[in-house]
């Protein structure tokens, strides 16, 4: 986007902190409905910072693919899946959060190590008039055809895994099939009182 140098920077930091600020929803939220939707504010600030690096197409599929698609699923598979079920405390909780917290540093580090030693400064002018879409397309369906279709593959057997799940029939296990009230196509059974109070009517009439 051709934008001035303070409109960029001033963008930069509004969707760096919409970004951070929902990545921490994503992991600190207790419901799980609540953290799929700040995953999904996370890829729209990923969107906002694709169109800062004029990436017009990259930011038009993160927005279709990522948050019109795979977190609709995510939440689809939540809410459908519904299991009713209690969180209990792990044994040595406090052991797996210093766990997670030294690993968590250490990919903090690392990534920090990375940004400040990439020379992000461009090595070659763009190229003008080159269409970008045209450039993804291109190596789409020849250089990356197969990690594609693979994707596409797996994406498919996700959904199906998800409606596997929501048609799964929760029966308690302590009842037999017998058992069970049947409920569907049965009428009301007529008392016998009244059908022999009624046989007796007839016969004396």
């Amino acid at each position: 986007m051709n934008l001035a140098e303070g409109v960029q920077i001033i963008s930069f930091g509004i969707l760096g902190v919409m970004m951070i600020g929902a990545a921490l929803g994503v992991v600190l939220a207790s419901n799980i409905v609540y953290s799929a939707f700040m995953l999904g504010g996370v890829f729209i600030s990923m969107a906002g910072l694709y169109l800062l690096l004029n990436g017009d197409f990259v930011a038009a599929a993160q927005v279709l693919i990522y948050v019109g698609a795979i977190n609709v699923l995510i939440l689809f598979a939540i809410m459908l899946v519904n299991k009713r079920q209690d969180f209990s405390p792990l044994p040595s909780a406090g052991i797996r959060k210093v766990i997670t917290g030294v690993v968590s540093i250490g990919l903090f580090v690392l990534l920090s190590t990375m940004v400040l030693a990439t020379p992000w400064a461009y090595s070659a002018p763009p190229v003008a008039g080159q269409n970008s879409i045209v450039v993804i397309g291109e190596h789409f369906f020849t250089d990356f055809l197969l990690p594609f279709e693979l994707a596409s593959i797996l994406l498919l057997i996700a959904m199906v895994g998800a409606i596997i799940l929501a048609r799964r029939e929760y029966l308690p296990d302590t009842l037999s099939p017998s058992q069970l009230p049947q409920t569907i196509l049965t009428l009301p059974e007529r008392p016998r009182e009244m059908v022999g109070a009624g046989s007796g009517n007839t016969d004396n009439n």
